[in-house]
C-alpha cells in the first residue's frame, strides 16, 4: 500500500527508507539524521534532537522542562512510556503561592527538572553511541551560536517580559530580543551539557549541578532543595490505547490527559465521519462536541485517585456519551477545572458505572523500526523566565498547570503529581506501526491530536496534509470556538446557527498547535514526514 496522496499541501512531503526526524526546527531535525548517519539508532537520535531544541527553540523545552516519551523496541516489540515530569517541591503548598502569579513567573514556578533525568534514562536502557556524540550537535550550536529565525525572534520578542536578570543577561545580551539572523549564543548551556555528558545523571541530581541549583534556590526565596533532586526518579509505565476501527492509538496514562483523545475517538466511531466531509459544519459539530465532552471528563478525572479509566475508554461508556450530542451546541466548561458551572455545562460522565503551552513535539524511527514519539516543555515561553544561575538552563514553570482551588483534584501540594496536557501518540494497524504524532498546545494538545490523526486514518490524508489541515480548539467556557481562517465562511455560518459562537484566527497559527508526524508504509516499510509550516518545522529522511 503505498502513501496516500490525498490533502494538498503547504509544503512538499519527505521520504526515506533508513530513519526520519520531524521537530520544530531544522536544525534539531538535522542533528538527529546525522546521529542516524553515524549508525545511531532512533533512541541516540532522539536525544540529539531534544538537547539541540534546547538550544534552538530555548523557550519551548530544555534540560530543566519535563515531558512524555512514547517507545517502541522493535527488537523487544514492546511499547513504553517514559514519563519525566517530575514533581512539585516539597515545599509546594497553596499557602507558598499567595503571592499573584508566583506559580506562573518567577523562582517558585518550577517543577523539579525533569528532562536531564529522561535523556540520559532512555540512553542508558537503548542507547549505543557515546555521549558524547550525541549531545555534540548542541554543544555546538550552543557554543558557537546559530542564526535565529523569524519565528525564533517573535517567540523570543514575546517572552521578553518574562525574564529574570539571568534570563534576560542569555537572550538579550544586546539590550534586547534577538532579531531573525543574529546569532545567538548560550555558551553556559554547552559548558552545563559537557557536565552532563561527563557526570550523568549523578552530576545533574546530585553532584555539581544539583549543588548549584539548590544554592541558586536558596539565594533567591525558591522552593526547590538538594533533596527534590536526589529524590528524583523517573517512570517507566505501559501505554493506554484505544481502537478505532482498524486502527489501535496509543498514548501515557494518567496524569497524563491524553486519555482525552482516546475518549473522544470513541465517541465518534460510529459516526461517517468520511461521508460527512473533511471540516464540513456536521464534521465539525460533531468533533466539537464530542471534545467537550470527554474534555470534561479529563478535567475530572485524571489527577483523581484511581482514575477509572477502563470505564472511559470502554465503548458502552461512548456510545452514552455519544447519545449527549445533539443538534445544537452544549455549553463547555472551557479548559481546566472550575469550581462555579456555567447554567447548562457538560459536567462528566459517571464513567465508573462502565469499569465492568509553550511545548514542543519532535519523532524519529529508524531502519529498524525502532520509534519514539516526545512531547515536553518549559510550559510557557522561557518557562518561569528564570535561567538557573550559571548553567545557562531555564527553568520551567510547570507550578501553573496545577490550580489554585484547594477543592480541585489538581491543586497544588508537596511532592504531587501533576495534571499533564502534553500527549505523544502512536497508531497501529494490523499489529505493525502506522504513525507517530504529536503537538504542542497546552489543554489543546489532546483536540489537535485527535484532528490531525482523524485526518490521517479517516480522510486518508498524507501525514503532512493531515498536519496542514485548518484546525478548530474549544477552549473557552461557553459555545465559544476558535478556528482557523482558511474554514469556508459557509460553514462558520452554519455552525453559527447551531448556537456557537465561532472566533476566527488567522489562515495559519500557533494557536492550534505546531504538530510534527511520521508515517510508516506498512508494505514498503518506507517514511513519509510530516512538520508543521505554522513553526519551524522540518522533516529530515534519509
Amino acid at each position: 500500500m503505498a502513501f496516500p496522496s490525498h490533502g494538498v499541501t503547504h509544503r512538499p512531503t519527505v521520504t526515506g527508507t533508513r530513519g526520519m526526524v520531524s521537530s520544530a526546527h531544522p536544525l534539531a531535525s538535522l542533528a538527529g539524521a546525522q546521529i542516524l548517519l553515524q549508525g545511531g539508532n532512533a533512541f541516540d537520535a532522539v536525544i540529539a534532537v531534544a538537547s539541540t531544541l534546547n538550544v534552538t527553540e530555548p523557550y519551548m523545552s530544555g534540560i530543566a522542562g519535563c515531558g512524555y516519551m512514547l517507545i517502541y523496541n522493535a527488537k523487544e516489540d514492546k511499547r513504553y512510556v517514559l514519563d519525566y515530569m517530575g514533581t512539585s517541591p516539597y515545599q509546594a503548598t497553596l499557602d507558598a503561592y499567595s503571592e499573584p502569579g508566583s506559580n506562573e513567573v518567577g523562582i517558585r514556578a518550577g517543577m523539579i527538572p525533569a528532562a536531564c533525568g529522561g535523556w540520559l534514562a532512555l540512553l542508558d536502557r537503548y542507547g549505543t553511541m557515546d555521549h558524547a556524540d550525541i549531545f555534540a550537535p548542541a554543544i555546538g550550536h550552543a557554543e558557537n551560536g546559530y542564526a535565529v529565525t523569524v519565528k525564533n525572534a517573535e517567540f523570543m520578542a514575546g517572552a521578553g517580559p518574562r525574564f529574570s536578570p539571568t534570563g534576560a543577561k542569555i537572550i538579550m545580551s544586546r539590550g534586547r530580543t534577538p532579531q531573525p539572523g543574529e546569532v545567538l549564543v548560550q555558551k553556559e548551556l554547552a559548558q552545563t551539557f559537557r557536565k552532563v555528558v561527563e557526570g550523568g545523571t549523578e552530576v545533574f541530581y546530585h553532584g555539581e549541578i544539583a549543588k548549584h541549583i539548590a544554592q541558586y534556590f536558596r539565594e533567591n526565596d525558591g522552593l526547590i532543595t538538594e533533596k527534590d533532586l536526589a529524590d528524583f526518579e523517573v517512570d517507566w509505565h505501559d501505554p493506554i490505547s484505544t481502537t478505532f476501527k482498524d486502527f489501535e492509538i496509543f498514548c501515557p496514562p494518567p496524569p497524563c490527559s491524553g486519555f482525552q483523545y482516546l475518549e473522544t475517538f470513541n465517541i465518534l466511531e460510529n459516526d461517517p465521519l468520511f461521508n460527512l466531509g473533511h471540516n464540513s459544519a456536521e464534521y465539525l459539530h460533531l468533533l466539537i462536541e464530542a471534545i467537550k465532552l470527554a474534555s470534561a471528563d479529563r478535567a475530572e478525572y485524571t489527577v483523581a485517585e484511581n482514575p477509572p479509566i477502563t470505564g472511559l475508554l470502554s465503548k458502552g461508556y461512548a456510545a452514552e456519551q455519544r447519545k449527549r450530542i445533539g443538534h445544537r451546541a452544549g455549553v463547555g466548561g472551557g479548559e481546566r477545572y472550575t469550581k462555579d458551572k456555567l447554567p447548562g455545562e457538560i459536567l462528566p460522565g459517571n464513567a465508573a458505572e462502565w469499569i465492568r503551552e509553550c511545548t514542543t513535539h519532535f519523532d524519529v524511527v529508524d531502519g529498524e523500526g525502532n520509534a519514539v514519539a516526545v512531547t515536553q516543555s518549559l510550559g510557557s515561553g522561557f518557562g518561569s523566565g528564570v535561567a538557573l544561575g550559571e548553567t545557562g538552563m531555564f527553568l520551567n514553570n510547570f507550578m501553573n498547570w496545577f490550580d489554585l482551588l484547594p477543592e480541585s483534584p489538581n491543586a497544588i501540594g508537596p511532592h504531587k503529581q501533576i495534571e499533564m496536557c502534553m500527549s505523544p501518540c502512536q497508531v497501529w494497524k494490523d499489529g505493525k506501526l502506522f504513525a507517530v504524532i504529536g503537538t504542542p498546545g497546552s489543554h489543546g494538545i489532546m483536540q489537535t491530536t485527535a484532528q490531525m490523526v482523524l485526518n490521517l486514518i479517516e480522510h486518508g490524508m498524507n501525514i503532512q496534509a493531515a498536519i496542514e489541515a485548518p484546525r478548530v480548539r474549544v477552549e473557552s467556557p461557553g459555545t465559544a470556538v476558535s478556528m482557523e481562517g482558511r474554514i469556508p465562511a459557509d460553514v462558520v455560518a452554519q455552525l453559527e446557527a447551531r448556537g456557537h459562537e465561532p472566533n476566527v484566527m488567522p489562515e495559519w497559527t500557533a494557536g492550534v498547535g505546531g504538530g510534527q508526524g511520521i508515517a510508516v508504509d506498512q508494505a514498503e516499510g518506507s517514511l513519509m514526514g510530516g512538520a508543521d509550516p505554522r513553526r519551524d518545522g522540518y522533516s529530515v529522511g534519509i
